[in-house]
């Protein structure tokens, strides 16, 4: 009876394996996670901009400065994610890179958890002046909760010495 269970067990486990789509079975590289950070970013601001943009801290014209001043950061960072979700599917990468985005965006729709209009507003101009390398992900690391990312992060591998 053991053996029937556990080989019960094993086929049952196989085919949830088998039936999850190929970005859950994947780990997520380092620069995807940040990738999906600096995504989760930009869709913040672009959700609370929409929201404050009826009043006196309206910063919907900063974030285009914003986004047009980070498109080429912005564009990498989109392109790593879909190349995580491709898996050889170039269409289902857009597809489950804009249900993704859908998540981020519907997680704003009460605005940020912790800032208001006028911080967002001011960070947001921040970041529209700001050429510094690496500036999106520190912002992100600090203004937005962690992504979601089907999966998760692949494991940290440490090196060993051999002797």
């Amino acid at each position: 009876m053991r053996k029937f269970v556990a080989a019960a067990a094993v086929l049952a486990a196989s085919t949830m394996v088998a039936s999850m789509p190929a970005q859950a079975q994947s780990c997520w590289s380092n620069a995807a996670v940040d990738a999906a950070k600096v995504r989760n970013l930009d869709i913040m601001l672009m959700v609370t901009a929409l929201r404050c943009r009826m009043g006196p801290d309206n910063f919907q014209p900063d974030y285009y400065k914003f986004s047009a001043a980070h498109q080429a950061e912005l564009n990498v960072a989109n392109g790593t994610i879909r190349a995580q979700f491709a898996g050889g599917a170039p269409k289902a990468a857009d597809r489950a890179l804009d249900k993704m985005s859908v998540k981020i965006a519907n997680s704003y729709g009460t605005g940020h958890t912790s800032m208001g209009c006028r911080e967002l507003r001011q960070v947001t101009r921040d970041l529209a002046g700001s050429r510094v390398k690496g500036s999106l992900l520190a912002a992100a690391d600090a203004l937005v909760d962690e992504p979601f990312v089907p999966g998760s992060a692949c494991a940290a591998r440490v090196a060993t010495v051999r002797r």
